[in-house]
């Protein structure tokens, strides 16, 4: 199975509604070093555009609230619990997964691992939907891999 493919319906997830600017999901589980290194960076998501990402986590949550606290998530996660209906539905593969969603529920982009580049085409994406500035996830030299694989 492959992660949801653009121009695909992303399917609905209890508690999810999209956004008439766009959303981003970020699918994860709290043991994951990559996803651990790419929190506080995905975060930068919720600072510039608020109320647009949601995270999803593979695990319980008073876990997903530690993980929030430890790396400095301050966006809402839901968890999807064993056996992992969400992620089954998004094809996930591996975590970190990042997806945009359009307004309309169509999968704009998806991005699996760490992926530099892959996370700052969505900001850019995710700003011009919302007619706003765009803003980098990630930039040379704030001491993050340009990707690491999930």
């Amino acid at each position: 199975m492959t992660a949801r493919a653009p121009g695909t319906a992303a399917p609905a997830i209890p508690g999810v509604a999209w956004g008439p600017g766009g959303s981003v999901l970020f699918f994860y589980k709290v043991t994951c070093p990559v996803c651990q290194l790419a929190a506080p960076a995905v975060d930068t998501f919720e600072r510039s555009y608020p109320g647009r990402i949601v995270g999803v986590g593979q695990d319980a949550p008073e876990k997903l609230d530690t993980f929030s606290r430890t790396y400095g998530q301050s966006f809402r996660s839901i968890p999807d619990p064993p056996p992992y209906p969400a992620s089954a539905g998004y094809g996930i593969r591996v975590v970190p997964t990042l997806f945009l969603i359009g307004p309309d529920g169509i999968v704009l982009r998806s991005v699996e691992s760490w992926d530099r580049e892959g996370y700052n085409d969505v900001s850019g994406e995710l700003a011009a939907l919302n007619d706003l500035a765009y803003r980098p996830i990630s930039e040379v030299g704030d001491g993050l891999p340009s990707f690491r694989p999930g």
